[in-house]
């Protein structure tokens, strides 16, 4: 085996990577182009009405690094409780016929413990907003 070989078979071992390294280096010319572009044709005015921290018309009460009541992260964290709970219904729609009796009762026991949990959460006011 002589060296042309062994220089041979390293070019076809890195040659089939030449296209995945020329489409590389076009994204990011490409993603740095856009980004330069942008910057020079952009408008530069800016307007108080866009530097406001929201552009819906509603000005903030309080600052952006206040605190927050526990009850949004209570009502945030029963809503996703229900929401991922609601989703175990669907499977067990699709396959109702097969499982009979015994999978209604069981998903009838699954319905009254999120009855209970959401009667719970109701008395105890974490659906309250004030």
């Amino acid at each position: 085996m002589n060296i042309l070989d062994l220089l041979n078979r390293d070019y076809l071992a890195t040659h089939s990577y030449l296209p995945i390294f020329i489409f590389l280096v076009f994204a990011f010319v490409f993603a740095g182009g856009t980004l330069v572009a942008a910057f020079f044709i952009r408008p530069h005015r800016p307007d108080p009405e866009k530097l406001s921290p929201y552009e819906c018309g509603v000005p903030p009460l309080m600052g952006a690094r206040d605190r927050f009541s526990v009850r949004f992260f209570i009502v945030a964290m029963l809503f996703l409780l229900f929401d991922v709970e609601a989703i175990f219904l669907y499977p067990w729609a699709v396959v109702y016929k097969r499982i009979g009796l015994f999978g209604f009762v069981e998903m009838m026991l699954f319905i009254l413990i999120l009855l209970v949990g959401y009667v719970y959460a109701w008395k105890k006011g974490a659906l309250e907003w004030e």
